[in-house]
Parts: structure tokens; C-alpha cells; sequence
């Protein structure tokens, strides 16, 4: 079990966690933020908690899209859900075996790594278990927020988990009454993505 503090900074899942799941999307047009989105990511920002983005996107690797694509995607949910501090975006198929694609834990440490803070200190929200494996291999905190997607045996073995985003907020927020950590990264978002 994670101690309460303030986190490093909450690292979130894309497809079917922040925006609907459109399987190997390049269509900007098609990102509808999930319920709850807008505000959660809002409340963060407000506590001036850094926020990021982990997310597979094997789409690229498969030539079912194309990185500009890919790109356009991105850019519209920051429209949607305004800036992130850090994306961290892997392009690899699963025979690749890079160590970036969740479950693997680097897209979790880049992040962190970006974000100049440790991924113990980081909370990786998301609503599959491979989100949860990488956050847990990167000594992360994971929430999940399942979906009709998320299979039973991955709410099963999920540490944490939450109703939707405003339960993880509420969470993640009611940790801060104690001591924590003094986190800014302003200039995180010169980096621009990372994308492996």
C-alpha cells in the first residue's frame, strides 16, 4: 500500500481512460473526451499537480496510421483537455519487445524522468491491466478506471480502484493534507513529446 502524500505528478492512460477508445484512431475528429475528463484533468492543473500522458499507440508500428497522424490526435486532446506537462508515447508493436510498450514500465519512467520526479511518487491512472502491470514495474501507484473493455480478472488484481476520474481526483487530491512534494515543471512542455 502507497503511503498518502502528494504526488509527483499523475501520469494518465489515453484511449478509454482520458478520450474514448477508437481502436488505432488518426482521425482528430473522432476524440470525445471520457466523462469526467475535462474536469479531473482541470482540478489537477488547479492544485498544481503536474500532468502527463502514457500511451501505447502500436497503431504506428502497424501502418494503420501515420506518426502525423498519430500527432493530429494528440494535438486535438490537448484542445479538448487543455496542455499536458509531459506525453510519453510509445510506437511499437508487442513482437517489437521494446521496454517502453506497456506493461513494460518505460513509458512511466520517461515521464517521470521528463517531469523531473520519481516514478514512486507518480499516480498512472488507467483503465486496463497493463496500465496497471506498468505502473506497478515502475513502483508507480496505479488506478484503475474500468471500462466495458476492462476484464473482470483485471479488476481482480488492480491495487486501486475507482469509480471513474472524479473518484481518482478526490483520491489523489485527499492525499495532499500531509507533507509532500514541492513540484513544478513549467518548462516541461518546451520538451514536446517523447516519442520512442
Amino acid at each position: 500500500m502507497f503511503e498518502k502524500r502528494r504526488p509527483g505528478a499523475v501520469l494518465f492512460d489515453r484511449d478509454g481512460t482520458l478520450i474514448r477508445d477508437v481502436p488505432y484512431n488518426g482521425d482528430p475528429g473522432l476524440v470525445e473526451p471520457m466523462p469526467g475528463a475535462v474536469e479531473a484533468v482541470a482540478r489537477l492543473r488547479r492544485a498544481e499537480v503536474p500532468v502527463a500522458v502514457v500511451t501505447n499507440q502500436s497503431g504506428v508500428a502497424k501502418g494503420l496510421l501515420s506518426a502525423d497522424d498519430m500527432d493530429q490526435v494528440n494535438a486535438r486532446v490537448e484542445e479538448l483537455l487543455g496542455p499536458f506537462d509531459a506525453w510519453a508515447i510509445c510506437v511499437h508493436d508487442d513482437a517489437d519487445g521494446c521496454t517502453c510498450r506497456k506493461p513494460a514500465p518505460g513509458l512511466v519512467i520517461r515521464a517521470a524522468a521528463i517531469l523531473d520526479v520519481s516514478p514512486r511518487d507518480c499516480v498512472v491512472v488507467g483503465d486496463i491491466g497493463r496500465d496497471m502491470d506498468a505502473a506497478r514495474a515502475a513502483g508507480a501507484r496505479g488506478i484503475l478506471v474500468p471500462t466495458k473493455q476492462t476484464r473482470r480478472e483485471e479488476i481482480e488484481q488492480a491495487a486501486e480502484v475507482a469509480d471513474d476520474l472524479t473518484d481518482v481526483v478526490e483520491r489523489v487530491l485527499s492525499d495532499m493534507d500531509g507533507p509532500g512534494l514541492a513540484v513544478s515543471a513549467p518548462w516541461a512542455r518546451a520538451l514536446g513529446w517523447s516519442r520512442w
